[in-house]
């Protein structure tokens, strides 16, 4: 559910930054970007929307190996049961919106007695670029 409380100009030019971004950013990515861009706009403004950003579901936010926070963008999302692919190499993020999850969830559900959340799931491994560079 959308919040009007947090529309400010600062805000929605973050929420709009966001989006330039298809396979996930971190904050210290997009506080770069944005000073390049001459948008000099605070680290705690920053989180503070992404934060709203997230209860809202507009943007997903996972931690990596050293407790980084790394943010994706999903406001597209056609799909219930998606899941996001991260290159553990590079470490972009890929959404996909398959329905693939829905056999595994209803397997895990029936098999194992867990329901799970479909569209939480991070799935990682080494992307098609990365791969090329991985002699075999």
């Amino acid at each position: 559910m959308a919040r009007d409380s947090y529309r400010t100009k600062t805000r929605e030019i973050v929420n709009e930054e966001i989006k330039n971004y298809p396979n996930g950013f971190i904050v210290k990515e997009l506080k770069k970007d944005l000073d390049l861009k001459g948008i000099n706009i605070g680290l705690t403004t920053i989180y503070r929307t992404l934060d709203l950003l997230e209860a809202d579901n507009i943007v997903t936010k996972f931690f990596d190996e050293n407790n980084i926070a790394h943010y994706k963008y999903v406001n597209d999302c056609q799909s219930e049961t998606h899941f996001y692919l991260k290159c553990q190499k590079c470490d972009k993020i890929y959404h996909v919106d398959c329905s693939c999850m829905d056999d595994l969830g209803l397997h895990i559900l029936k098999q194992h007695k867990f329901k799970i959340d479909t569209k939480n799931i991070i799935l990682e491994g080494l992307c098609n670029n990365c791969r090329s560079f991985i002699k075999l």
